[in-house]
């Protein structure tokens, strides 16, 4: 019999329909293989065991009746710690977030429990989900599977690595300047951040303007069953889409063939790019041409926008570090009390003309696809690094987070989906990440070229958590 932890989402729905796996059996699977995994990884900052397999039984039922649900009933989840989940506190990553639990979902995961999909716990993040990285004073440091070593990117970091594991089909992550496709690049997992206001989000994110709902997963397919069910509309988000969104599944395997993509090795800025994951991500480019896209080197002509992201970005850590009662806040961790700060320095006019740059960002992405229907470019400019460093440390970056990632906060700014797909592995085993990005509301597209890849190009895959070499 294949391994559970093998089959997709929609193998795993056809065994329930025919009774041959039950939901049951499946959660205590993923339960039990948490709890071998947990203590060398730290992906959750809590597991409900046994609301899960209540949640398992009630679907097996259901599946017995002939009456699922929804399109999700009976998959295990995972809800990244900045989400809501009723019945459980929700503390970001930080030791000052009150431990009291909630009394309602946010808006994703309402969805994800109407379409009967069963969360298994909440996964770990950096203190307020502040960096690209994965440890938090609250919960420690999150290891990469591929090498406990490692970082596994932030700050989605307990999904990715979760993921990676397959503790969960699918894992429900947020991303304000790269947290769901950093940490997908440095797990070797599939991340997608779909467009702006797309998955309605509530509360609000203190980088609100920049931040994204959405899924990681170690198979595209079983990321599109998610989108499916949390990118419905929800009233409570006033950015978010009124149209109920299309069948994500079904457009899958459209396929490349005659797609006009760029490939943009450094889009345009970046300043250096690790030799090893330039080589591997420029390979995958050419493999779209060798499934039928028309690819061509192209830049989409914008200099570094990173000064309009921390226009944004810092005034929103200030927002957090405000909100605190003064005599907590020395207990949040120094190089985000520094970054909060500097925000606490941004005036209201200034923070309005971040706000607005975001439209010459904007616009010169829009003229680029109307050449391009498709942009790829490395996720990260490094594979993962040594845990418990903001940047590599080598001090090849410096000290700045977003230095390694250039690549990935453009499309914060603009809002397009953007997602990375593993496209191979460096000489030490360690994941690469190569990024799909697609126009303003063109998120299936960006599935399907993710699945044409992944099709032609099966990312390896994990049994168990390595030991650093």
């Amino acid at each position: 019999m294949t391994e559970i932890r093998h089959l997709d989402g929609a193998a795993l729905l056809r065994r329930y329909r025919e009774r041959s796996l039950s939901p049951r059996e499946v959660v205590a699977d993923v339960l039990s293989r948490t709890a071998a995994q947990e203590p060398a990884v730290n992906a959750f900052i809590l597991a409900d065991g046994e609301a899960a397999l209540a949640a398992a039984a009630a679907s097996e039922a259901r599946w017995a009746a002939g009456a699922p649900c929804g399109p999700l009933d009976g998959l295990p989840v995972t809800i990244k710690d900045n989400i809501a989940w009723a019945g459980h506190p929700m503390r970001r990553g930080s030791r000052v977030s009150p431990e009291t639990p909630l009394s309602e979902n946010a808006p994703a995961v309402d969805r994800l429990l109407e379409a009967g999909a069963i969360p298994v716990g909440k996964t770990t993040m950096p203190e307020f989900g502040w960096k690209g990285l994965g440890d938090s004073t609250l919960t420690g440091i999150t290891r990469n599977p591929w090498d406990l070593s490692r970082t596994t990117g932030g700050s989605s970091a307990g999904a990715a690595a979760a993921a990676a594991l397959d503790l969960g089909l699918a894992h429900l992550g947020t991303d304000g300047a790269g947290s769901i496709r950093i940490p997908a690049a440095f797990c070797g997992v599939f991340g997608l951040k779909p467009s702006y206001g797309r998955v309605p989000a509530y509360p609000p994110s203190p980088f609100g303007p920049v931040a994204h709902l959405g899924p990681l997963a170690r198979r595209v397919g079983d990321a599109a069953l998610m989108m499916r069910a949390i990118a419905r509309p929800d009233a409570r988000d006033m950015a978010a889409w009124l149209s109920e969104p299309p069948d994500y599944s079904a457009g899958l395997e459209t396929g490349l063939r005659g797609l006009r993509v760029a490939w943009s090795p450094r889009l345009g800025f970046a300043r250096q790019v690790d030799p090893e994951v330039a080589a591997l991500t420029a390979k995958a480019a050419a493999a779209f041409a060798d499934l039928g896209a028309i690819v061509e080197e192209a830049d989409p002509g914008f200099a570094d926008p990173v000064e309009t992201l921390n226009g944004i970005w810092l005034v929103g850590a200030w927002s957090v570090l405000r909100a605190l009662p003064e005599d907590r806040r020395p207990e949040v961790e120094p190089a985000l009390r520094a970054a909060a700060e500097r925000g606490s320095r941004i005036a209201a006019p200034d923070f309005l003309a971040a706000l607005n740059a975001r439209a010459a960002v904007y616009t010169a992405m829009a003229r680029f696809h109307a050449r391009y229907d498709l942009l790829l470019t490395p996720s990260t400019a490094v594979a993962a690094f040594a845990a418990g460093h903001l940047t590599p440390p080598d001090g090849s970056y410096g000290e700045d987070w977003l230095a390694w990632t250039p690549f990935s906060y453009p499309f914060n700014l603009t809002g397009q989906p953007a997602a990375s797909v593993p496209c191979g592995l460096t000489r030490a085993g360690l994941p690469v990440g190569l990024q799909i990005v697609g126009p303003m509301g063109e998120d299936a597209r960006v599935l399907a070229a993710a699945r044409a890849f992944e099709a032609a190009r099966p990312w390896p895959v994990l049994d168990a958590p390595r030991q650093p070499t």
